[in-house]
């Protein structure tokens, strides 16, 4: 199946989740944002990865987005929304996704140790599963990892 490519919307949405993983800087977490668009393309949520924060293995930036949006709407489905993060969703992220019925994943980095929407697994498009999400990769990619080089780099 052909990737489809990014359009403009979601360049400067993913711009958006970019500097929301930049504020992961005083809490030591991993520099991850995300960003949700409505049906027409307009940012309705923003967050950024506060496990170290919040004290909670699921307080991914997909997460909060999801439940912040779903709570919004009052709904936990979010058909039509499409969901931007900064690095390539985890397994239980892509799984939200699904369950949460999300249009559509853009990502920017590749996670080749974690990623469950190409690199490792692909829950996303998963034939057994009752949805199917499209994805969208590598957008604003470079920025993206150099965020998560430098977060690593500085550890090591």
């Amino acid at each position: 199946m052909p990737k489809p490519t990014p359009s403009d919307p979601h360049i400067a949405a993913m711009r958006l989740a970019l500097d929301e993983a930049e504020k992961t800087s005083s809490t030591g977490d991993v520099p991850v944002g995300a960003v949700i668009l409505d049906a027409g393309g307009t940012v309705v949520g923003a967050d950024h990865n506060r496990r170290e924060e919040l004290s909670d293995p699921t307080a991914h930036a997909e997460i909060l987005v999801m439940s912040a949006r779903a709570r919004e709407l009052g709904d936990w489905r979010l058909d039509g929304h499409t969901l931007l993060v900064t690095l390539e969703p985890c397994v239980m992220c892509a799984g939200a996704a699904v369950l949460a019925r999300l249009d559509r994943i853009v990502y920017g980095a590749a996670d080749l140790k974690a990623g469950a929407a190409w690199s490792l697994y692909n829950i996303p498009q998963d034939r057994r599963l009752n949805h199917r999400v499209e994805l969208v990769d590598g957008v604003l990619e470079e920025e993206c990892s150099a965020l998560l080089t430098e977060f690593f780099g500085s550890r090591r």
